[in-house]
């Protein structure tokens, strides 16, 4: 039996719970929540889709109580509060640290054993703040962003190119933000062969920015963040861990000299298997990449700094 619970039952975690169950990735699934039966309600709404959809995944909602989550194979977190007008970068930061501080303690009462997935906003520094204050080996400790990144550099490859989706390479490292991400078109494929064989090195610079600014152009049209293709990537990286997958998958993870940085947590490409994230891949980055980088890193840092460590 495994067990996965879901700390958070708003759009982005309701969706991680649908998806787990749909693929019958997890055959227990918990949703908390703070709301009163407001996981309670999301859960019984999913369990009665199991006929229509053919799943026999069961869901339990929690309100507040961690100990429904008790022996939890991976626990996702996406736990916090969007940024509102007129608030800080600090203040958001101070607020969300506090939430996911807590629910990581919480969690780890109950599942000690489990792999933190954190989803949380600003990621990366929700991330590094679960990676230096839970006690957990480093590989328990990932950050999803890269792989949401990854998904939307190819929907706007295949958009470009006019062709399917899932025939293109591509991957977005560095922090998961507007101006820190980098999506890598140097080394993005179409079927093994270069996407700039197929697409200009203008209408590339037009992917790579389109690609940046993904999640706020869906927060304008939606008036609010996105929760499908978050709540598929989220569930993509748990079933990675859950069947040993070995996937390659940009995640935040803990660096500790790979890719030049160390005492950050930001995107590379990591394996992912059954005990978190398994080993970093370094690819071989040009000047101009590694400089970007390296900007990356600094502003992630920044945001770091906010944190009270």
């Amino acid at each position: 039996m495994t067990k996965v619970s879901v700390i958070g039952a708003g759009n982005v975690g309701a969706s991680v719970a649908e998806y787990l169950a749909i693929k019958e990735i997890a055959n227990e699934i918990v949703l908390l929540d703070i709301k009163e039966g407001y996981a309670e309600g999301k859960a019984m709404d999913l369990n009665q889709c199991a006929t229509l959809n053919g799943y026999n995944a069961h869901l339990t909602g929690s309100t507040n109580d961690y100990s429904a989550t008790a022996g939890s194979k991976v626990v996702v977190i996406t736990s916090g509060i969007p940024r509102k007008p007129g608030m800080t970068r600090e203040e958001l930061i101070g607020t969300n640290a506090g939430i996911v501080k807590s629910v990581t303690e919480n969690v780890l009462k109950y599942s000690p054993d489990a792999i933190l997935v954190v989803i949380s906003n600003p990621m990366d520094t929700m991330t590094y703040l679960c990676a230096k204050t839970s006690g957990l080996p480093k590989n328990r400790v990932i950050g999803m962003g890269g792989i949401l990144d990854s998904a939307r550099f190819k929907y706007r490859l295949s958009e470009a190119i006019g062709c399917n989706p899932n025939d293109l390479q591509g991957v977005v490292i560095g922090g998961h933000g507007d101006t820190t991400m980098i999506p890598l078109t140097r080394h993005a494929s179409y079927n093994s062969t270069p996407v700039s064989q197929h697409l200009s090195a203008e209408r590339l610079e037009q992917v790579s920015a389109d690609t940046m600014v993904g999640g706020a152009t869906l927060t304008k049209l939606l008036g609010t963040s996105a929760w499908y293709a978050p709540g598929a990537a989220g569930a993509a990286l748990v079933e990675a861990i859950v069947r040993d997958g070995k996937r390659l998958m940009p995640c935040s993870v803990y660096l500790e000299g790979e890719y030049g940085q160390s005492d950050i947590c930001i995107g590379v490409p990591v394996i992912i298997g059954a005990n978190g994230w398994e080993r970093v891949v370094e690819y071989d980055l040009n000047e101009e990449e590694q400089a970007k980088f390296k900007a990356s890193a600094d502003a992630v840092r920044n945001m770091n700094d906010a944190l009270e460590l």
